[in-house]
């Protein structure tokens, strides 16, 4: 028997097309609300504990104040371009293009770890190097070092806790001593990390100072062989350790200063060095060195010859993400590296809509060769 397709209209009952419509507008809702929860989970908004990006870069904020239109961390900085020229001793280990023999353009960064931007320039701050490898064929490899032998800490929320207990008190504007006291007894292995940064004394400027990617990588060789890795850049200037008074009426960007400097008379070189890990050596913390025994290799050359103040369309607008990689170079367990490329994300995406302000290095003629 045939049904009436006014029927369900002429009794009050839904028609097959309405029960359609009903049916699709479910699916949608139920869409909608997946959406929702996956966005209120990744937000943090389900678990308020739990530490998110946001919560990384809020910490900077309190412990640096607000400063719109720079980095949370890294603040102070200037910008260096320049090649990178390959000698292929690295084609073995990587298929990187990067690897390759041959030269490259660079673009790098030099900078003040902290999240001040007008901090003085002083001999105890952490100093940094990140550089944007960018090799032929549109691929881009992102690295950020520092001069310090180790990380602090493991883990991010370790690291989130000390950002915390470094606050300064508003009282005093400067951190409680019985708060970072209370970190020091709850992670005792601070010391250890402490004790082996103690060990390498700054250099006397940013061109004579080794700096190093910390975290673990993994090579991968165009037979899929894989190499854990770690790399630095050392320096072609003979390193020479800086005194603590030399910072002394030396000027509020004295370091920054030097380097300009120093580039104006001829360009500065290191050498990309990189550290085979074997079996057993961690690849998951950074505060582990691994034996001075393991072998280096020397992939190439970083040459800056040109320094420039930071403005549009320079280092200024690159995020030095660590997981921006090319094919043959991975990343490891490393819990740190997911947390920095985070991190460096959401400190990205809120300078990029925040007004800029001049950084406090500037360069003159000197410094653009």
């Amino acid at each position: 028997m045939q049904r009436d397709p006014d029927s369900s209209r002429k009794y009050g009952l839904p028609s097959f097309s309405d029960i359609g419509t009903l049916v699709r507008l479910a699916v949608v809702g139920a869409l909608a609300l997946v959406f929702v929860v996956a966005f209120a989970a990744a937000a943090g908004w389900l678990s308020p504990g739990r530490l998110t990006q946001d919560r990384m870069i809020a910490a900077f904020t309190q412990v640096n104040g607000p400063h719109p239109g720079f980095r949370r961390n890294h603040a102070k900085g200037v910008c260096g371009t320049g090649t990178f020229e390959s000698n292929g001793n690295g084609e073995h280990l990587s298929s990187a293009t990067v690897f390759k023999s041959g030269r490259m353009p660079v673009v790098a960064r030099f900078a003040f770890a902290g999240g001040q931007p007008f901090v003085t320039d002083g001999p105890g701050i952490v100093r940094s190097l990140a550089i944007s490898f960018r090799p032929p064929g549109g691929e881009e490899w992102r690295t950020g070092m520092i001069d310090i032998p180790v990380f602090p800490v493991r883990d991010p929320h370790v690291f989130y806790e000390q950002l915390v207990a470094g606050a300064p008190d508003p009282a005093t504007g400067k951190p409680d001593p019985a708060k970072m006291e209370a970190f020091r007894a709850a992670h005792p292995d601070i010391a250890r990390t402490t004790g082996i940064i103690k060990q390498h004394p700054f250099s006397s400027g940013f061109g004579d100072e080794t700096y190093n990617a910390l975290n673990a990588f993994r090579f991968v060789s165009a037979t899929g062989a894989v190499t854990p890795v770690r790399w630095s850049v050392v320096p072609e200037t003979p390193s020479t350790p800086q005194p603590q008074d030399q910072g002394a009426d030396r000027g509020k960007n004295y370091l920054f200063d030097e380097l300009i400097a120093a580039v104006g008379r001829g360009p500065l070189r290191w050498h990309l060095v990189v550290t085979l890990g074997h079996r057993g050596d961690p690849t998951d913390d950074a505060t582990v060195p691994w034996p001075d025994a393991r072998e280096h290799v020397d992939v190439g050359t970083v040459t800056i010859d040109r320094i420039e103040a930071e403005a549009p369309g320079n280092c200024r607008d690159i995020n030095y993400d660590p997981l921006v990689l090319p094919a043959g170079i991975e990343p490891s367990d490393d819990p740190l590296l997911s947390a920095r490329s985070a991190a460096y994300s959401e400190s990205f995406r809120l300078r990029a809509g925040e007004p800029k302000t001049q950084s406090a290095v500037q360069v003159g003629a000197e410094g653009g060769k």
